[in-house]
């Protein structure tokens, strides 16, 4: 039997930087949306314990993937020996994007061997698993839309608008330590409290990373205001890719089918519940 699961993308509708702790970690507030668009993975357990993965990604050995790394912890929090798996990954979603497609694969990963392992550990300790494994792992685990503070991890359910987004990924790649370690960042938004973010659009919000990218990567600052001339655009996550938002499919598509040469990107809408979460419960 294979079992294939969607790893969806996530937006950051707004990523305030409010300080930064002594362990150089990054305090921050902001709000998770999930996109009904994203990577699939299928598992297929296997008899020997092994743990493979399919096709192997350029660049990046078994023990730094976040997919192989997930499997294996996994397999050590159980009490009893487990199968092995066969894991292939049917990946869209960007490196370095800003999307989210690592950690997403990762949490899948979590929720289908949790499933397919019979070892029925509640969501809230998956999501302390995929903590160790990067700090957007938990809200993918989790599975709804939130607003976030900490270092990411601490989660409110949220529910922004379901709307339209184009979104567009210049051709750059991003490497995120290289923005949060940048001279330039703006380090000290003041904090909001909860309420004021679940008030509609988060328009008036902002990503406190954008000007550094910008700064860094011309590509992105050409995406971005090609893209603000139809309304609001911004960057996602440390980027590369930027979104703008849309009231319907057709408007967002409108938009999409101008966009100049030499940009890849998609459209999707934005959802409140993981397309992840919606499939496991049709298991259930």
């Amino acid at each position: 039997m294979t079992l294939r699961l969607p790893a969806p993308a996530k937006l950051n509708l707004f990523l305030h930087i409010n300080g930064r702790r002594s362990d150089g970690y990054h305090e921050l507030q902001t709000l998770f949306q999930f996109l009904d668009y994203g990577d699939e993975l299928d598992f297929q357990l296997r008899p020997d314990g092994g743990i493979s993965l399919s096709p192997a990604i350029a660049g990046v050995p078994d023990e730094d993937n976040l997919i192989v790394r997930a499997a294996r912890l996994l397999a050590e929090r159980s009490p009893t020996p487990v199968p092995g798996v066969r894991i292939n990954l049917h990946k869209v979603l960007p490196m370095g994007g800003g999307l989210g497609g690592g950690s997403s694969d990762a949490a899948t990963t979590l929720l289908a061997l949790n499933h397919l392992w019979q070892l029925r550990l509640p969501l809230e300790e998956l999501a302390q698993l995929g903590l160790s494994l990067g700090a957007d792992v938990p809200v993918f685990v989790r599975g709804f839309a939130a607003f976030a503070e900490g270092v990411g991890e601490i989660l409110t359910p949220a529910t922004p608008p379901e709307d339209w987004f184009v979104v567009l990924k210049p051709a750059c790649n991003i490497n995120t330590g290289k923005i949060f370690s940048a001279q330039g960042l703006t380090r000290d938004t003041p904090r909001i409290k909860i309420a004021p973010a679940f008030e509609g659009d988060a328009s008036r919000y902002r990503n406190d990373c954008e000007d550094v990218v910008c700064g860094l990567y011309p590509e992105v600052k050409k995406s971005l205001d090609w893209l603000s001339q139809f309304g609001p655009a911004r960057l996602t996550g440390t980027g590369a890719c930027i979104f703008g938002r849309f009231p319907t499919e057709s408007a967002a598509r409108n938009i999409w089918e101008s966009k100049p040469s030499g940009i890849t990107g998609f459209v999707a809408k934005g959802v409140n519940q993981s397309p992840l979460h919606s499939k496991l419960a049709e298991l259930k």
